[in-house]
């Protein structure tokens, strides 16, 4: 899916849409349209800004009113904090996520709109708009700039199809996890020196205490060159107090 339209009303530093431009790409989205940029367009200080997004600084469209610019899209959704003397419905961008996530698949476009950095939208914009899609922040310091804004709400499109696990382990190139041959091969090794240092003494506990510390080790997912430096230390250890 191509995901949102990306529109911005009347910005005014070209700096601020290249790191939009950035936040967007960021996210994988990549249709940024304009209405109206103050400092004109194209941009050198917004190319600059994009970090290397040059495929959506390259495909930025130009409008002339924010009416031309929405005028393909089935759902818009108008980004503003402030509170306005309209009736409209008002969803997080997690919610907006999940609303647009079917549009898109269905053929239907979508588009997130922005106003300026200082002012945002006026109502006009916002009254031609099916939401108001407002951030979630510190009630006592809501103030986003503009490609904040824009990387909040572009953030949830993203996350919501993400398959990335919530948790992994990284092993190095040279490493692989330990398998149960090497881990019972420590154990043991473990095991036989500490026996010989009489740890394990009460023999009727004997069996619950290997069971404990196998688990200690099996919990901390091993690699097999975590296993080959702990038999060396053990080794190091034994060969120092001279058991």
């Amino acid at each position: 899916m191509a995901g949102p339209a990306i529109i911005l009303v009347e910005p005014q530093l070209g700096e601020n849409i290249g790191m939009v431009a950035r936040a967007m790409l960021n996210c994988g989205l990549t249709e940024l349209r304009l209405v109206r940029p103050r400092d004109g367009w194209p941009s050198d200080p917004a190319r600059a800004g994009a970090a290397g997004a040059d495929s959506v600084i390259d495909g930025a469209s130009l409008y002339d009113t924010t009416a031309e610019a929405i005028a393909d899209i089935g759902a818009v959704y108008a980004t503003t904090v402030r509170p306005r003397d309209m009736t409209k419905r008002i969803v997080t961008p997690r919610r907006a996520a999940a609303e647009m996530r079917p549009l898109e698949a269905a053929g239907t476009r979508t588009g997130l709109l922005f106003g300026k950095e200082a002012v945002g939208l006026d109502n006009d914009d916002v009254a031609l708009a099916d939401a108001v899609l407002t951030v979630p922040v510190n009630a006592e310091f809501s103030s986003l700039n503009l490609a904040h804004a824009v990387y909040a709400a572009s953030y949830e499109w993203f996350l919501a199809a993400d398959k990335t696990p919530a948790q992994q382990l990284r092993i190095s190139k040279e490493a692989r996890p330990a398998n149960k041959r090497e881990l019972i091969a420590l154990f043991e090794h473990l095991e036989r020196e500490l026996d010989a240092v009489g740890f394990m003494h009460v023999e009727e506990k004997r069996p619950i205490m290997i069971r404990n510390i196998r688990n200690i080790f099996q919990r901390a997912s091993l690699t097999n060159q975590e296993v080959r430096t702990l038999r060396g230390v053990i080794t190091s250890l034994t060969k120092k107090s001279g058991s």
